[in-house]
């Protein structure tokens, strides 16, 4: 990397490839301390499968990675009618620092996002990471409408107390291996999930969902839901989605993944991304029995949080979380628009 620092660095951000990995995960190590493969493996192997969804730029001197950007695409999530891209990860190599690249990155997924028609940059960062903050700042960053909300495990306790129907929703992808932990464990508590027939998600749940969603949003989002199930099914390392059903019916969906690396993350958490109830089925604790059997699924993958992101005027959504344990997390949303 000396002999780098000894040129003068060009802004040259071009597209991430699959021969970069190597680089990628050893500047990761350096800037996490835990070496990942497993997970920028997956990130790139999303990024084939479905490259408009995905953006992956690297900044290069020569034959050397200097610094990454991976961002992918929103399509309606957090009840956004725009779409917008965002950032998950951004690493810096420690010897290249001070050069701009960070910048650089980040104006070549903004160009990217005009380019392609999306007016927005969203991303995350812990309120104690101040040089992340700063860089944000500078980046032209200012706080989202939204806020991170988290559950530490063992989670809720169920208790028997009505539960309205209910969204929230920061589509995302995860990590891929096919585990099925879906199924409700034995439990000799009667918790909520023992009174409603609970699963792990499949893709034939679709027309249910749309279903539920179209009552509860008054849209019709069903390519934008057949996407978000794709990517759930197809990029989760665990199958952590679930669908409650009443007398054979669809009564209410929870999407969610396990996340192993965004927004510099290294512990894995559990990331709730929509949870619905049809409101025919509504006071029946089915919301509540989602969240408990998910519960039961991240402690059982070894997994101590469960995050979401929701708007701040979603205060029913809020309400429901807040009584089920959630808390604000020490995690704040950003957002940068272009235009």
């Amino acid at each position: 990397m000396s002999a780098i620092l000894a040129t003068q660095w060009k802004s040259a951000i071009k597209a991430l490839r699959a021969d970069d990995l190597a680089q990628v995960v050893d500047t990761d190590v350096t800037l996490t301390g835990r070496r990942r493969n497993a997970y920028f493996e997956r990130r790139l192997r999303a990024a084939v499968r479905d490259p408009e969804s995905h953006v992956q730029l690297a900044a290069r001197a020569g034959s050397h990675v200097l610094g990454y950007v991976l961002a992918r695409r929103l399509r309606g999530e957090f009840g956004q009618i725009e779409p917008a891209l965002r950032i998950e990860v951004l690493g810096t190599h420690p010897q290249a620092q001070g050069q701009g690249i960070g910048l650089a990155l980040i104006d070549g997924v903004a160009r990217y996002a005009l380019d392609h028609g999306v007016p927005e940059l969203r991303t995350q960062a812990a309120w104690t990471d101040y040089p992340m903050l700063g860089f944000l700042d500078r980046s032209g960053f200012t706080l989202a409408d939204a806020q991170v909300v988290d559950l530490g495990m063992p989670g809720i306790a169920w208790q028997p107390i009505a539960d309205d129907a209910a969204t929230a929703d920061e589509f995302g992808d995860g990590p891929a291996l096919e585990i099925d932990y879906g199924k409700p464990a034995p439990d000799f508590d009667r918790l909520a999930r023992d009174a409603v027939d609970i699963r792990s998600m499949t893709p034939e749940d679709l027309a249910g969902i749309v279903r539920i969603d179209r009552q509860l949003s008054g849209s019709q989002r069903a390519a934008f839901l057949r996407h978000a199930l794709d990517e759930t099914l197809a990029d989760s390392a665990v199958r952590v989605s679930l669908t409650a059903r009443v007398d054979g019916i669809i009564a209410g969906f929870l999407m969610a993944r396990t996340d192993f690396g965004d927004y510099g993350r290294a512990e894995p958490v559990a990331v709730l991304d929509a949870i619905g109830v049809d409101p025919d089925f509504g006071h029946r604790g089915i919301a509540h029995a989602l969240l408990s059997q998910l519960c039961v699924n991240a402690t059982a993958l070894g997994v101590e949080r469960i995050e979401s992101a929701v708007a701040y005027d979603a205060l029913g959504l809020l309400g429901f979380l807040y009584s089920t344990g959630f808390a604000p997390s020490q995690r704040l949303a950003f957002v940068r628009r272009l235009a």
